[in-house]
């Protein structure tokens, strides 16, 4: 049974777009962009879309979290509540349809603007991690890095039962806190320096390390087809590739619910669930 069969909400908008989603995969070689909207039916909500809502508190910049130790205090003892909730969740049935296609060879390359691994736990190790990763950590002092339950670990022992509750997670693993048990949170050094320790993933006010932006570029560049996948292209940081890529006669696909950034440069969308839309799509293309 395919999407629109078990989709009522369906419009004949969102069949012509997957037929060219379809289309799209079918020459091989596209490139997927996906944003938190993929991550939603894992149980991660996104900031836009209908399964979650723009976050009450400002994310952590590069700036103060490099600059102020309360602060850093205030970012881990909210990361450490969250994690439990990333850490748990599981690739859905849309990350098992990109990596399907990946190994069929109608998805070239997978870039992702989310850190919750669930591309790479699905199968797609080759993903590009354009924010960097929150199952690593990396030491700001002596550069190491080390994984994300080491420091996990370590931190139970610190602030045992410190996570006993519940908390609303953002994408980002960030969980919304009341400021008194946040003031009593112990925070752990790097075990190798006695450093500061921060998430492999790049904050708000920190660039995006620049070899990786130009691999992604080149990757865009290669492909026949762009697919974009639960992002409203909100930020620059992937539109640019959209932009890219319209720019350049690539033919654009955008499977996002909601309107987006890049609407206008898409050559078609669809505005469904992703896992649905994926599986029927990676079915179609099988069928021929």
């Amino acid at each position: 049974m395919d999407a629109f069969a078990t989709t009522p909400s369906a419009t004949a908008a969102d069949a012509a777009g997957l037929a060219a989603l379809v289309r799209l995969l079918a020459g091989r070689g596209a490139v997927v962009l996906s944003g938190a909207g993929l991550s939603t039916e894992s149980g991660i909500p996104d900031y836009r879309g209908e399964t979650g809502s723009r976050r009450r508190a400002a994310p952590m910049t590069f700036q103060e979290f490099t600059g102020s130790a309360a602060a850093r205090q205030r970012y881990w003892a909210r990361s450490h509540v969250g994690w439990r909730a990333i850490a748990g969740a599981e690739p859905n049935a849309g990350h098992r349809a990109v990596e399907q296609l990946r190994r069929s060879g109608h998805v070239s390359a997978v870039i992702t603007q989310n850190v919750d691994g669930l591309h790479r736990a699905a199968g797609t190790r080759t993903a590009v991690e354009l924010h960097g990763g929150l199952h690593r950590v990396v030491c700001l002092d002596c550069r190491r890095t080390s994984p994300r339950s080491e420091l996990d670990r370590r931190l139970e022992e610190l602030n045992g039962g410190f996570r006993d509750g519940p908390a609303r997670v953002n994408p980002d693993g960030d969980a919304e806190l009341a400021p008194e048990p946040v003031a009593a949170f112990r925070v752990a050094p790097c075990a190798a320096c006695g450093g500061v320790l921060k998430p492999d993933v790049v904050f708000f006010g920190e660039s995006v390390p620049r070899p990786r932006v130009e691999r992604c570029f080149e990757l865009v560049d290669a492909a026949q087809g762009l697919l974009v996948l639960g992002s409203s292209l909100t930020v620059m940081s992937g539109l640019r590739f959209v932009r890219r890529a319209a720019r350049a006669g690539t033919p654009v696909v955008i499977v996002n619910q909601g309107a987006t950034r890049g609407d206008e440069l898409a050559v078609a969308r669809v505005d469904l669930p992703l896992g649905a839309v994926l599986t029927e799509a990676a079915r179609r293309v099988r069928a021929g």
